[in-house]
């Protein structure tokens, strides 16, 4: 670098926070066309249609968190093209794995909603637990021990990635499955899911890359991935009303509102956390090379 710390520092986090907010503006104006298209056309859905829909509605808010979390490491920025192919991991890990082993092994619409305790346990033992491990996967055994993960940053922006990934699989197969979406309703939960999604898959990414960085015990990673199952399985516990209603083109009044806001809660709580940890870890590198100096 050739300016100090001090004087880069505080350019690049405003042009950081203008980014975010234009993020946050894409993300509002997708949510308010997805609810202009269904007050005004109620569109009925051909199969390729519903196909092609579900890709599209998907992959927007995807592409949105992506560069959201991407831009908050500014020190350093990973190469875009192995971020993107962590993202294409983490959809194909969904894809051939985590749907069929929560649908088809696991079975689960048929026991997970008979009971409270039955609910939020498999909700954190059977999808928490999955989902989780297959994101760490996707990150531990591809781009880990490439020379570009460098940084203790680097985990989170890798993870998200693989998060949102997978995500957007879930997305598509949720609008697919439904048979149609109330695109409104639709998009708030598509956008809500993927955030979801790539934070908790950020928290095991952090312990990933405190564990490559800094030598952790053997311990430290698991708990790593256990936290973000159990994020992870509450936050499907507190969806669960939504899923098991659905989205469909008849645009039926949605229950659970209370269930809906925390679940929103918690993945905003996590990404704010998230973001901080970057900031903190960044100002720790600044600090580092000034002394260098």
């Amino acid at each position: 670098m050739s300016d100090t710390p001090s004087k880069v520092t505080p350019l690049k986090r405003k042009s950081l926070w203008a980014s975010n907010l234009i993020t946050l503006v894409f993300l509002g104006i997708f949510l308010l066309v997805c609810f202009g298209i269904e007050l005004l056309v109620k569109p009925v859905f051909s199969p390729v249609g519903l196909l092609v829909t579900g890709a599209v509605m998907s992959l927007v808010p995807a592409i949105l968190w992506l560069a959201f979390f991407y831009r908050q490491d500014r020190l350093e920025p990973e190469p875009k093209e192995m971020v993107l192919e962590v993202f294409i991991l983490g959809g194909l890990l969904a894809a051939a794995i985590g749907i069929p082993l929560v649908n088809n092994l696991f079975n689960i619409s048929s026991w997970l909603f008979s009971g409270f305790w039955v609910n939020l346990l498999g909700a954190i033992l059977v999808i928490g637990f999955s989902q989780e491990f297959l994101k760490y996967a996707a990150v531990r055994f591809s781009i880990y021990e490439s020379s570009e993960f460098d940084e203790r940053t680097d985990g989170i922006i890798y993870a998200t990635a693989a998060g949102l990934g997978f995500a957007t699989v879930l997305n598509i197969s949720f609008v697919v499955s439904s048979g149609g979406v109330n695109l409104g309703m639709g998009a708030v939960r598509i956008v809500l899911t993927a955030l979801a999604q790539a934070s908790f898959a950020g928290i095991t990414g952090y312990f990933l890359g405190k564990d490559k960085l800094d030598h952790k015990p053997a311990w430290w990673v698991p708990v790593g991935i256990s936290l973000a199952a159990v994020l992870n399985g509450v936050f499907n516990y507190l969806w669960g009303v939504l899923k098991r209603t659905g989205i469909t083109t008849t645009g039926g009044v949605l229950g659970a509102w209370g269930g809906l806001v925390l679940a929103i809660l918690i993945s905003v709580t996590v990404t704010v956390i998230l973001s901080w940890l970057i900031e903190r870890d960044m100002e720790q590198e600044l600090q580092l090379l000034g002394g260098l100096k």
